[in-house]
C-alpha cells in the first residue's frame, strides 16, 4: 500500500480540498510515490446522524452542524482506520497548500513515534495543545484511533472535542514535533513547506462572503468574549453579526491560491461550471473569474 496524503473537507470547502491535491502532485518531484485521497463528510454518514445535537467542546456545551465551515474535522483521525492499520500517511486540512515536496515528510524518520505535528501557537502552546491540520500518522500505532466511537463520546460528555482535536487524550511520548513549516500558519516564506490558510476570516477564495464559521465560545484568556458570543448565538443564530470574510493580508498567499486554482481550472480539475456553481452556493467569492484573471501565473 503506497503511504497516502488524506485531505479533509466538506461540501463547503471542496474547493480548496482540490486544490491542495493539486499542489501536493504538482510540487512533488515524485508525484507517483504516494495517493492521495479527499476525504469528504458526505463519505462518514455518523457525522450527519448528530446534526442539531449537543456535544462538549472546551467545556461548553455546542450544537452539531454539518453546515459549519468545519465540519469535516473529526475525519482528522480517519486515516488510520482508512489504512486499514498499516503504513504511513499525512492528513490535512483543505486549506493547506503544498509549496514543498510531501515525499520528504512521508518518508522521514518519526524515532519510533505514532504521530507528528506541530505546537498550536500562543496560549494553547502553553497548554501542550498540539495542531492536527497537519498530521504525519504510523497507523501500525495507531489502532486506538476508532473514529465514530470517539465522535460518539462527544454527545455523551465523556470526551471533549477540544482535547480530542489538540491531541490530548494521547500519551505525550507518542507524539513527535513537527517543523512548522511543514504547517506554516498564514506564513509563506522560502522556507516554507506547507502553507496553511488558517484564518478562516481571510481565506483568499471567501473574500466578501458571509461569514459561515463559528468562534469559539470559550476562547484564550478572554473569557468575557466567551460569554458574548454564547449570548449571541443562542438569541440572534450562530452566524449573526459575524460580518463578511475579509481580503488575506498577505497579497503572496493570494497569488498563490490563485494561482493554483488557475492551473487547475486550466487542467479540467476544477470547471468553470463548477466554480459558478460554488459562488452561487457562496462557498467562493463573487469576482473569483476576476481574480483569476489577473493572477500572474506561478513559476514552473
Amino acid at each position: 500500500m503506497k503511504p497516502t496524503v488524506f485531505i479533509q473537507t466538506n461540501h463547503k470547502q471542496i474547493v480548496g480540498a482540490l486544490v491542495a491535491e493539486y499542489s501536493l502532485r504538482r510540487n512533488s518531484k515524485t508525484p507517483d510515490a504516494f495517493d492521495v485521497r479527499i476525504m469528504h463528510t458526505r463519505d462518514f454518514p455518523f457525522l450527519a446522524q448528530r446534526e442539531g445535537k449537543e456535544y462538549l467542546r472546551d467545556g461548553v456545551l455546542r450544537q452539531w452542524h454539518m453546515e459549519d465551515l468545519q465540519s469535516f474535522t473529526p475525519t482528522r483521525f480517519m486515516p488510520p482506520q482508512l489504512m486499514g492499520y498499516q503504513g504511513r500517511a499525512v492528513v490535512i486540512d483543505p486549506d493547506v497548500f503544498a509549496v514543498g515536496d510531501v515525499c520528504e515528510l512521508l518518508e522521514r524518520d518519526m524515532a519510533g513515534k505514532a504521530i507528528m505535528a506541530r505546537p498550536r501557537s500562543g496560549y494553547k502552546e502553553k497548554k501542550g495543545v498540539m495542531a492536527t491540520s497537519v498530521m504525519l500518522l504510523d497507523c501500525d500505532k495507531l489502532t486506538h484511533w476508532v473514529v465514530e466511537r470517539d465522535f460518539a463520546a462527544l454527545f455523551e460528555r465523556t470526551r471533549d472535542y477540544a482535547k480530542w482535536i489538540g491531541l490530548l487524550y494521547e500519551p505525550r511520548e507518542t507524539i513527535g514535533i513537527l517543523e512548522n513549516t511543514w504547517n506554516d500558519l498564514d506564513k509563506l516564506t522560502p522556507a516554507t513547506k506547507m502553507v496553511h490558510m488558517t484564518k478562516r476570516k481571510t481565506q483568499p477564495w471567501k473574500t466578501g462572503l458571509p461569514v459561515d464559521f463559528m468562534p469559539p465560545e470559550k476562547p484564550s484568556g478572554f473569557v468575557v468574549l466567551g460569554w458574548i458570543n454564547q449570548f449571541r448565538r443562542r438569541v440572534f443564530g450562530d452566524y449573526a453579526f459575524l460580518g463578511n470574510y475579509v481580503a488575506h493580508p498577505d497579497p503572496n498567499q493570494e497569488r498563490l491560491f490563485f494561482g493554483l486554482l488557475r492551473e487547475c481550472v486550466d487542467k479540467g480539475i476544477v470547471s468553470e461550471e463548477m466554480l459558478r456553481e460554488e459562488m452561487r452556493q457562496n462557498h467562493v467569492r463573487h469576482d473569483a473569474f476576476e481574480v483569476l484573471e489577473r493572477t500572474v501565473p506561478l513559476a514552473a
